[in-house]
């Protein structure tokens, strides 16, 4: 008995694969519309998926090359007893480096330039190459005492290997473009390219002064064998204590690959949400593809099939579908992942090397299968409600499916994709945060769609001509797609309008502003007896001098009478380490400058003769420090011991673009101290920065110049490169919104023809149904668009109020751009797959009635 059962469910089995081939084949163009509903979302999350994998194996191959050693050993003052011993246990360093940023001059040119100058000895890097050109210039620069300039900057200023940089009081040939070296980034060189001389040169440039911020860096050939994490371990809490720093090739790699998992993750969430968009699509296309197999599921309940049977049927229909769309997702994933690098460019750490991640291809297929599935249950239920008489009954009406399994259902679905945000975020806070943003979304645009559709019943506009209101009243017909079309629509124009308007809200804030009196060069690390020659330099090329601002170096010395070596001995103490082991440029002045505001205390402008000096600091500051108004800090202002109380605490908006200071003391307190100043000017023009460039580092070598409208420049390429690709991936949920809605034409086509018969037979012409189609998409187009594009605004005014703590000047661009363009791409994919409902004949549908 036993094995008839098994032959039986065997046998079942088959027939139901074989009737689901066979209905499937004769309905193989609506399920190739509801397969490529997922095929784009699939091949977005792959993408990145793919990506980061490549990446993060890429730099954790590629670690010692980004660093050029096993690791270094770097600080920002020269190293004491304690840090030399601690070096010389360790076999003592094999190549060690003096960096920092500078004006350089080419003579040639009578041009100049910011540069960041690295003084090498030794045989570093050890890993990975110096790529120069010519090729011998990476091994003979330092034994003939010339440069090696960053190749860009040849290029710029029209350099030639053999012509000289002059940095400082030395005057060095060029041996060669230098095209990559390991420790530069790519961000930072394009504000202040690397030029590498020897060693040996540094203190003749006579550019390390006091003030100067110059970084000192040993690297290390580690021992066969030695375990960088337990080097870390030991040596990275006692280096902290002496000012110093451990970075390991491994630690590198890892810090890197975090800080590109996080964008990723964003870039991930991007995907999902076009993923989730194409399983809208799954569920409303399956909605109505079941809707007309009501008949067909009839007739088999009448010839013996059980509702088990004919719901397995459409199941196995769904997930054949579902996996094709994973198989061809992850295959268009595995070929746009290729792109990536050519987008990112110089924003990459290392060269990426693409692999196919069998992980992530499995993701993808199994992700085909479970969402078409997942999504298509719930309209599959309908099967299951079906009566036999239904095949006699000319009506279409079915039971309503049960509550409690439509919930479960539901649940369900949420309940996945809050695991899988959860997988892509690490972090459930985040994951709820997402899928409570997805609800609400989508939530918002359904809303939407009801409230028109129920305020055109309301108030329908009966004085219209006959094409306007048959528009109109397509959008609640029966089998109606505008709930669907809405949100695929909206959901896509609200992905890329937002992301449009949070651009616009990071390049504001880093805009420089227009008016004469707003700053947009910068003068560092001028000597205290320089300041007069160097202010009438200025204003002899009739330039203003907008600040004069003296800035003294010092380090905490305890807080609250607890020393700094306490603190960081203690390991209950919540004090952030980079207070503890941070050297502060303060300065002093008597009034508060407009990026500031008073949060807390007294604002003290000027004392004189006081045992404790009341002091200002920044929020983030106190927050870091733990300290409030009232609490004792002493300072060591290079030897000297100086006291000091919070007196207020201050709001600083460090975005603008100007000095900005955690620490502020008032007048009569530092003016004795050693000191360097910093002066700003507004500079109209690139010729009048140019010429004051030149003459103030032929005069003045040590003082560093810094245009910000160069720097606006990098950082505004930076964020058209990430905005580029994550308009990019959100363009996904676009072409999704378009596949979804080329299947609700598909799919309802059948019932448009029906009523384009019955509209001829009544009297209307081919020009009035084509008229009718037309403005229904064109409704359709401007709600869902306009829709989108106002929650966004929404969206983008609250991450300025609380994320960037910005004001929002929305673009027109969104509005003249983007909506006009949904529009118009909505209207013609709506008429061009419509065409058949025009040309249909009428005897084309009854013959389809009556059989």
């Amino acid at each position: 008995m036993n094995r008839n059962k098994t032959i039986t469910s065997r046998a079942n089995f088959g027939w139901l694969l074989k009737m689901a081939w066979r209905d499937g084949k004769a309905s193989s163009r609506k399920l190739i519309l509801f397969m490529a509903s997922i095929v784009l979302g699939i091949a977005a999350v792959v993408s990145i998926q793919s990506f980061g994998e490549n990446l993060k194996e890429n730099i954790s191959l590629q670690s010692k090359s980004l660093m050029g050693a096993d690791f270094r050993i770097d600080s920002n003052n020269p190293p004491n007893e304690r840090v030399l011993a601690i070096m010389d246990s360790l076999g003592g360093a094999d190549a060690r480096e003096i960096s920092f940023t500078s004006m350089a001059a080419f003579p040639k040119t009578e041009l100049t330039k910011l540069i960041q100058v690295r003084g090498i000895e030794g045989g570093f890097p050890f890993y990975g190459d110096l790529e120069t050109e010519p090729a011998s210039a990476a091994g003979s620069y330092q034994e003939q005492d010339a440069a090696l300039v960053d190749a860009t900057v040849m290029l710029q200023l029209g350099i030639q290997p053999g012509d000289s940089i002059k940095i400082g009081t030395v005057t060095l040939p060029i041996a060669g473009a230098l095209k990559s070296v390991p420790g530069s980034t790519a961000i930072f060189s394009s504000v202040a390219p690397p030029v590498l001389i020897p060693y040996r040169l540094i203190s003749e440039t006579g550019l390390v002064q006091t003030g100067s911020r110059v970084g000192y860096d040993y690297y290390f050939v580690a021992n066969q064998g030695m375990n960088m994490e337990q080097l870390d371990k030991n040596l990275g809490p006692l280096l902290d204590t002496q000012d110093a720093d451990l970075d390991t090739h491994t630690s590198t790699s890892q810090r890197l690959g975090s800080r590109y998992d996080n964008f990723g993750k964003f870039l991930n969430l991007v995907a999902f949400i076009a993923l989730l968009l194409g399983c809208v699509g799954i569920a409303s296309a399956i909605n109505i593809y079941i809707k007309g197999k009501l008949r067909a599921v009839a007739i088999l309940k009448c010839i013996g099939a059980t509702k088990r049977q004919t719901f397995l049927i459409y199941l196995l229909q769904i997930a054949a579908m579902g996996l094709l769309g994973g198989i061809a997702g992850t295959g268009l994933g595995l070929i746009l992942q290729q792109l990536f690098p050519l987008f990112l460019g110089d924003l990459l750490p290392v060269d990426v090397q693409m692999s196919f991640s069998p992980q992530v291809i499995l993701m993808g297929l199994l992700l085909g299968i479970f969402m078409s599935v997942l999504f298509a249950l719930y309209p599959l239920m309908g099967t299951l409600y079906i009566s036999p008489l239904q095949a006699l009954r000319v009506q279409n009406e079915s039971k309503s499916k049960s509550g409690k399994a439509g919930t479960l259902v539901l649940l369900g679905i949420f309940l996945f994709i809050l695991l899988f945000s959860y997988w892509l975020l690490k972090d459930w806070r985040y994951s709820f945060s997402f899928v409570a943003g997805i609800i609400l979304t989508f939530s918002i645009l359904a809303g939407i769609a009801k409230a028109f559709m129920k305020l055109i019943k309301k108030y329908f506009p009966n004085s219209w001509g006959f094409p306007a209101r048959q528009s109109l009243l397509n959008l609640f017909r029966p089998q109606n797609q505008t709930l669907t079309l809405v949100l695929a629509i909206g959901v896509g124009t609200f992905l890329i309008s937002t992301l449009y308007f949070t651009k616009d809200v990071l390049m504001s804030q880093a805009t420089l502003e227009t008016q004469s009196n707003s700053p947009n060069m910068i003068l560092l690390d001028i000597q205290s007896e320089q300041k007069d020659a160097v202010v009438k330099t200025i204003t002899e090329k009739d330039l203003p001098v907008l600040d004069d601002i003296a800035i003294v170096t010092m380090r905490v010395q305890s807080i609250e009478g607890k020393s700094v070596n306490q603190m960081k001995d203690d390991t209950t103490s919540n004090v952030n380490r980079w207070i503890l082991t941070h050297e502060f440029r303060v300065t002093y002045r008597d009034s508060l400058i407009a990026s500031e505001s008073l949060q807390e205390g007294e604002w003290t402008s000027e004392v004189q003769d006081v045992e404790m000096v009341p002091i200002s600091v920044s929020d983030n500051f106190a927050d870091d420090a733990k300290v409030k108004v009232g609490d004792k800090v002493t300072f060591n202002v290079q030897g000297v011991l100086l006291n000091t109380v919070i007196g207020s605490i201050r709001t600083v908006d460090w975005s603008r673009m100007q000095m900005n200071f955690s620490i502020v003391f008032p007048k009569g307190v530092l003016e004795d101290a050693p000191q360097f100043r910093v002066l700003t000017s507004n500079v109209p023009n690139e010729e009048s920065s140019a010429n004051l460039q030149q003459e103030l580092v032929k005069k003045y070598p040590n003082v560093t110049i810094i245009d910000l409208r160069q720097v606006l420049t990098v950082i505004e390429g930076l964020l058209d490169k990430i905005s580029w690709l994550i308009n990019f991936m959100a363009f996904f949920s676009i072409l999704t919104g378009i596949i979804v809605l080329l299947g609700a034409v598909r799919t309802s086509k059948y019932q448009r023809i029906k009523e384009s018969v019955l509209l001829r037979t009544l009297g209307a012409k081919s020009d009035q149904i084509l008229k009718i189609l037309a403005l229904e998409y064109l409704y359709l187009g401007v709600l869902g668009g306009l829709s989108g594009i106002l929650l966004s605004l929404l969206s983008s005014q609250m991450l300025a109020w609380f994320l960037f703590d910005s004001p929002f000047i929305p673009s027109w661009i969104p509005f003249l751009v983007l909506f006009p363009g949904i529009v118009v791409l909505v209207l013609i994919i709506g008429l061009l797959n419509s065409r058949s409902v025009i040309t249909s004949p009428p005897l084309e549908v009854l013959r389809k009635q009556s059989a």
